[in-house]
């Protein structure tokens, strides 16, 4: 009897994961294709299979809420590998300011709102409001991460409120329990006694990460098995957040502060690589599970209720936290995508709903309801950030929203236009001679994140004709294009050589085809962007094979050689096959092919 319960449950379960697995696929791969994101297709695709949906998955979707909350807790651990404690601390104002004032402002603002529109208890009031000003740390960091922007002033900042908020779970729960109705639970700790026990279990796992996971980490990298790293990775995030949940704390914390603790250790990008499939699928599987939990009915009996009160939360959130970063002396176009970016609900409003229903604060219909705004609003943060996008496009066209153009730049000898990895090189070499550089970028991103290593970088779009003027490029000895990509071609170059005859024009090229569409121009100089950088390397791998420097200085040669015949008879003709026969092939080495190094000579 108990073998035919044991196999039945294995088949619904297999049979669930297919349905789920499948739907969410097909979701998924719709909505990427629409430009949505993924997590509106994992919302919609539980929604649909859900109970109160098509009714195709018979497990419980609270379950597997809990077990893929562990997404959420492998997020956090990868952003605390992002963030070495130096960082953090010089974060601390942001944590514990900005990130203070948005918890509590929103939350006061959301009360007054429930507690208006409700007809609520202000304690039922407070304890839905108060959640609500929580934001999605599951939807908002893997979009941070995905475009690199976590690491960018405003990205940091973004980080740092949903940080504070992670951290408010714990006063957050100590106020519902002060309000609570409901006989008091035994094996409940107290506010109080909470608060000790998160500053005791941090400082336990700080201490845990330097005096026991980064030696445990030096074993396991010496055994060198990738299985054993990744058993090693898997329980490091799981000890941390197991302890965190015996004290009734928040895991995901736990979790976060066993990655900074392991910022500074050498495996660090070993472990992001081990630990991030199953982040990606648990916290796919996360948002499924919202889906299915939706409460459709509640949805479908007060529709006007839910889309209005989801539209209000976003707009609250989005004046209040954009009035906040403005105070903090953020630019406004920067405001205006941090407060959209944290607009929405949280997954941790479910668990703070559930808390208030435990202690008889708000009806199951309530806790119902406002998890069906919440998700609502969390369904809305893809069309938000393609807003967000849109207003980003129309402030550069405008002319980069209050930043200084070249035009306020004084006297230069040097333009430089692009100032990202490429040009910030290039910069430091001439600023070592004290040359005078006007520096130029047409991202806000850049110039703000520059701006933090002090160096003063103009907004434009420096392949205009009268920016570049403005710039100062009538006198300036050189102009040096250090743009990504390989749109800066003929069209836009004649103009600017005619225009500047006198100057020194040098181009940065994205390959050898740009570098035969540049070859006809009269430029200084252009050059291949990873040309350089990949020769060093096969130079550094020739003497990892113990051959002389004489050897592979003549290796060089050759090549360099070889490759400039081919260049010029690919720029005389257009056609990239000519002179293939000069290239180096498994069965044709330098020893082999004579006559070719003479040819090519």
């Amino acid at each position: 009897m108990e073998a035919e319960a044991a196999q039945h449950a294995t088949a619904l379960l297999l049979r669930d994961g297919v349905v789920i697995l499948g739907v969410a696929m097909v979701f998924v791969t719709v909505f990427r294709r629409l430009g949505l994101g993924a997590v509106l297709g994992y919302l919609l695709a539980g929604a649909l299979i859900g109970s109160q949906g098509l009714g195709l998955v018979d497990g419980s979707p609270a379950t597997m809420l809990r077990i893929t909350e562990l997404g959420i807790v492998l997020l956090l651990f990868l952003v605390g590998l992002e963030l070495h404690p130096n960082r953090l601390w010089r974060l601390k104002h942001d944590i514990f300011g900005l990130g203070l004032l948005q918890v509590t402002v929103t939350g006061l603002v959301l009360t007054g709102l429930v507690y208006a529109v409700t007809g609520f208890s202000w304690q039922a009031a407070l304890v839905i409001g108060l959640p609500l000003a929580l934001s999605s740390t599951a939807q908002v960091l893997p979009a941070l991460r995905s475009d690199g922007s976590v690491n960018t002033p405003a990205g940091e900042r973004a980080f740092s409120v949903l940080l504070f908020q992670d951290l408010s779970i714990v006063p957050l729960i100590t106020i519902v329990a002060a309000l609570s109705r409901a006989p008091p639970d035994p094996s409940a700790p107290p506010g109080w006694q909470m608060a000790i026990y998160t500053v005791g279990a941090i400082a336990g796992l700080v201490l845990a990460g330097r005096f026991l996971i980064n030696p445990l980490f030096r074993i396991v990298g010496r055994v060198s098995e990738r299985e054993l790293f990744v058993v090693a990775g898997l329980f490091t995030v799981l000890a941390s957040a197991a302890v965190m949940e015996s004290l009734h704390l928040s895991t995901a914390l736990g979790a976060f502060i066993a990655g900074v603790m392991l910022a500074d250790s050498p495996y660090r990008h070993e472990l992001e690589v081990d630990i991030e499939p199953f982040r990606s699928i648990l916290l796919g599987l996360f948002f499924v599970a919202v889906g299915m939990l939706l409460d459709l009915g509640a949805i479908a009996e007060r529709p006007l209720f839910v889309i209005g009160m989801a539209a209000a939360l976003i707009a609250l959130k989005a004046s209040v936290l954009f009035g906040l970063a403005k105070a903090f002396g953020m630019e406004t176009r920067r405001a205006i995508k941090l407060g959209l970016l944290l607009s929405q609900g949280g997954e941790f409003g479910f668990v703070l709903f559930a808390a208030a229903q435990d202690a008889l604060l708000i009806e199951p219909e309530a806790a119902s309801l406002f998890a069906a705004i919440v998700t609502v609003s969390m369904a809305s943060t893809p069309f938000l950030m393609k807003f967000n996008d849109w207003f980003d496009r129309r402030a550069q066209l405008r002319g980069g929203d209050g930043m200084d153009g070249p035009e306020a730049s004084g006297e230069s000898c040097a333009i430089i236009v692009g100032y990202g990895r490429f040009g910030q090189t290039v910069a430091q070499m001439l600023m070592a001679k004290g040359i005078a550089l006007t520096l130029i970028d047409s991202k806000p991103s850049q110039i703000e994140l520059s701006g933090n290593f002090g160096a003063k970088v103009y907004y434009g779009d420096g392949t205009r004709l009268d920016l570049l003027r403005a710039a100062g490029a009538e006198t300036a000895k050189q102009i040096l294009f250090c743009i990504d990509g390989d749109d800066l071609g003929p069209r836009k170059l004649e103009p600017i050589l005619e225009a500047f005859p006198h100057a020194q024009v040098f181009v940065r090229a994205f390959d050898r085809r740009h570098m035969i569409r540049l070859s006809d121009l009269d430029l200084q100089c252009s050059i291949r962007e990873v040309f350089e950088s990949s020769v060093l390397m096969g130079r550094e791998a020739l003497l990892g094979f113990k051959f002389t420097n004489e050897e592979v200085d003549q290796v060089e040669s050759e090549f360099r050689r070889r490759d400039g015949a081919r260049l010029e008879s690919q720029s005389a003709t257009g056609d990239l096959h000519q002179r293939e026969h000069l290239l180096f092939r498994p069965d044709r080495s330098l020893a082999d092919d004579e006559p070719a190094k003479e040819e090519a000579d």
